[in-house]
């Protein structure tokens, strides 16, 4: 079987979240069993600064824009590790940018145009392509047209309806949408500018475009995909997701234990594996504590939290809870990442207020993020709503129990500590429903008491550690996934 990833994102190439670490790890993993997989992405300016090699190819494309020839090069590369090939499509003027797809908190203006001239240069390079491409795996708004293409491009030299393909929701709540006239720069009819197809309230919405068109959906957790056709986290587009809801399939994202794995982990103060978790995690912890100005306190929890700072990370939940928990002591809160400016002032003002138990760094920054899985007791996620989440995989791998709330793939992952689960040792870490603080505050109480039972800490830290994440199960049902696509491949009406 022979596909092509389309995507904005792939680690180590570009990476803005979660994205990125997909669409680095699922095409090797296809490769190791077998899959002729390859990838398709912009040559944007972190790409060319992530220190992997780029080379010249003699491929050179045109697409039009608007009517307009625009012309772009194409480089090579591959995934490390593997012998997956990269395709970066370079167009200084869309792609070398400080940021992928915003600066300064604002979109690109021309946003629109930079994706729709992605989508185009990947038909570009299908031409060149041999085995013949079966499917194009396309992943969120950015390679939102693609399908589209496959399905309207007029029959010439190259026929594009003989391609399936799989349209990957990672976060709905992202759609691309634009100005109607926008519809001009895709070259598409605008016949299929209506409220069935490409119209959303009067935008060109790529989302949107790429549900109707695909010949199969995904999305990154089974509950998530079934969340989404509902009106609370369908973003108003429920009632398209409900009309595909047969070719609509739920895969739970996976780990990359080869870069999240505390037994080979080069950025954390001493390896360690579930054999030797307890000393291992105490001196991570030690270290981390020293590192974040925090007093070396083996005796009390210490919280991490990496995250974008924003409302749907369940950071309005999170924000009246620290300084209530700081003032008793009874927890260290180690947070990092950047987002809503509000956010950067209220943990400003909390690390000043309280110094001894809430440490921040607003910054991204991998090998700290690293040292927060290994050095915290916790790790904390309420999500308003989480397609999929990582970092709750990561942490059962490093020992750090999540606590997070019920919700997408939080809830597909994450089996609550009830009397129940820790009696048949099914549970492994904490999870509430309802998405209020006094919720949050309470699960958070409930791991703590927990914590001061050392045996029951230690069973639930080792039932999270034995258990695999990783991208093996989820590579097998995406080439179920791919059978199914090809199954269901339709020409357009």
């Amino acid at each position: 079987m022979n596909v092509l990833f389309a995507t904005a994102e792939a680690v180590p190439f570009a990476k803005t979240g979660g994205l990125g670490d997909v669409c680095g790890s699922l095409p090797r993993e296809l490769a190791a069993r077998g899959v002729h997989a390859s990838l398709v992405m912009p040559a944007f300016r972190q790409t060319k600064n992530c220190g992997q090699p780029l080379e010249p190819t003699d491929l050179e494309i045109e697409v039009p824009i608007a009517g307009q020839p625009i012309r772009a090069t194409v480089l090579r590369s591959q995934l490390p590790d593997s012998n997956v090939p990269v395709y970066l499509i370079d167009q200084p003027h869309y792609y070398d940018r400080p940021e992928l797809y915003r600066e300064a908190g604002e979109d690109y203006q021309d946003n629109c145009e930079r994706f729709v001239f992605f989508s185009r240069a990947v038909l570009e390079v299908i031409k060149h392509f041999e085995p013949e491409t079966q499917i194009v795996h396309c992943n969120d708004w950015p390679s939102g047209l693609i399908p589209v293409y496959l399905k309207t491009e007029p029959a010439g030299e190259f026929n594009y309806d003989r391609i399936a393909s799989l349209f990957t929701i990672h976060n709905l709540a992202y759609q691309g949408s634009f100005w109607h006239w926008d519809m001009a720069l895709t070259g598409i009819d605008w016949k299929y500018f209506n409220w069935q197809q490409m119209e959303f309230y009067g935008k060109l919405n790529f989302m949107k475009s790429a549900l109707v068109f695909a010949d199969a959906v995904s999305t990154v957790s089974p509950t998530y995909a079934k969340e989404i056709q509902h009106s609370e986290h369908g973003c108003g587009l429920e009632g398209v997701l409900q009309d595909r809801s047969e070719d609509l399939f739920g895969v739970l994202n996976g780990c990359d234990y080869g870069l999240w794995n505390p037994e080979s982990d080069p950025h954390i103060a001493i390896q360690y594996s579930i054999d030797d978790f307890v000393g291992g995690k105490a001196e991570c912890k030690r270290a981390l504590q020293e590192e974040l100005g925090l007093p070396q306190r083996p005796e009390v929890p210490v919280i991490s939290i990496i995250s974008r700072l924003a409302d749907q990370k369940g950071f309005d939940l999170i924000a009246p809870l620290i300084p209530q928990f700081a003032s008793r002591g009874a927890v260290q809160w180690a947070i990092l990442g950047t987002g809503e400016p509000k956010y950067h002032h209220l943990f400003t003002e909390l690390a000043e207020q309280f110094p001894e138990q809430v440490a921040v760094r607003l910054e991204f920054s991998n090998p700290l993020a690293h040292r927060l899985e290994a050095g915290g007791d916790m790790f904390l996620m309420p999500s308003r709503y989480e397609p999929c989440g990582l970092n709750q995989m990561y942490s059962l791998r490093y020992g750090t129990v999540p606590v997070v709330r019920a919700t997408g793939g939080l809830a597909d992952t994450i089996t609550d500590a009830t009397d129940h689960h820790l009696n048949n040792g099914s549970a492994n870490g904490f999870s509430f429903v309802e998405y209020t603080s006094d919720a949050l505050a309470a699960t958070i109480e409930r791991a703590l008491s927990l914590y001061r039972i050392p045996d029951a800490w230690r069973r639930l830290v080792r039932t999270g550690m034995e258990q695999d994440w990783s991208w093996k199960t989820s590579s097998e049902q995406y080439e179920n996934v791919y059978e199914e696509t090809l199954s269901r491949a339709k020409s357009l009406v």
